[in-house]
């Protein structure tokens, strides 16, 4: 993007935002747009005030929720929620719930597809909804995936919050819990996120062999036709493998 010309606000703060996707210090982003550094920090405030920016420890910025949001909504139509789409349609049309596809973000996850399911219900989620990995199907598929340092660091950093009476929010208690996630190469959410719903997830992995996010059934614990976990997970973990596979993951 060429660098902002004069007084021009907009530009300005679309060419913090371009940067941003290369650097994370305000001296860079500085240096890479000509601007000064009080004003890269001024829009990097406001941005981080929105959602479109988080903070990190270190004091460097990064994207946060609401860019991974908007950029979920390209995604349904694009990039690899379309290279995704004829998997989630099959695991869809195999399974009956509905089926998400939802990429990190940070510490959270953000949904960039879903295929609503032949049910008389409907799920309440949307693409470009971001979702806790602690107690998800599709954040404990993710967390599996990690090293166990990097989960506990997350937990620490993230302080979970038990959403129902069945939430796991101890880092002991959801370290051991990953251990059988692992074991059988699924995740299950049941009623951990919300009452009434439960979801079977599968981690999604990229070309370097790295989580990049998971893909999920959901269904209501009460629905007379919903299949059992243990039926469910071997078919969506052959699709996140698929969805994989479609990303450049080898083998």
């Amino acid at each position: 993007m060429p660098r902002p010309s004069g007084s021009n606000a907009v530009e300005k703060t679309l060419a913090v935002l371009d940067a941003l996707g290369d650097h994370e210090r305000i001296s860079d982003i500085a240096q890479a747009t000509g601007l000064h550094k009080s004003t890269v920090h001024r829009i990097l405030q406001d941005f981080a005030r929105l959602g479109f920016v988080r903070v990190t420890e270190q004091g460097t910025y990064q994207g946060g929720a609401r860019i991974l949001g908007l950029a979920g909504r390209v995604l349904a139509r694009t990039g690899a929620a379309q290279r995704a789409e004829p998997e989630l349609a099959a695991l869809q049309a195999d399974c009956g719930g509905a089926v998400h596809l939802a990429l990190v973000d940070g510490d959270e996850a953000v949904y960039v597809a879903k295929v609503e399911g032949d049910k008389p219900y409907r799920m309440a989620s949307r693409v470009g909804m971001s979702l806790p990995l602690h107690c998800t199907s599709i954040g404990k598929a993710v967390l599996a995936a990690l090293p166990e340092p990097d989960v506990r660091a997350l937990l620490a950093r993230t302080r979970p919050v038990a959403r129902t009476a069945r939430t796991l929010v101890e880092p002991d208690a959801v370290v051991g819990h990953l251990v059988g996630v692992r074991e059988r190469g699924y995740s299950v959410d049941d009623e951990e996120n919300e009452l009434g719903v439960r979801c079977v997830g599968a981690a999604v992995f990229d070309h370097t062999r790295r989580v990049i996010g998971a893909v999920s059934v959901s269904q209501l614990v009460s629905d007379p036709d919903g299949r059992p976990p243990e039926e469910l997970g071997p078919r969506v973990a052959a699709a996140a493998r698929e969805i994989s596979r479609l990303l450049g993951a080898p083998g």
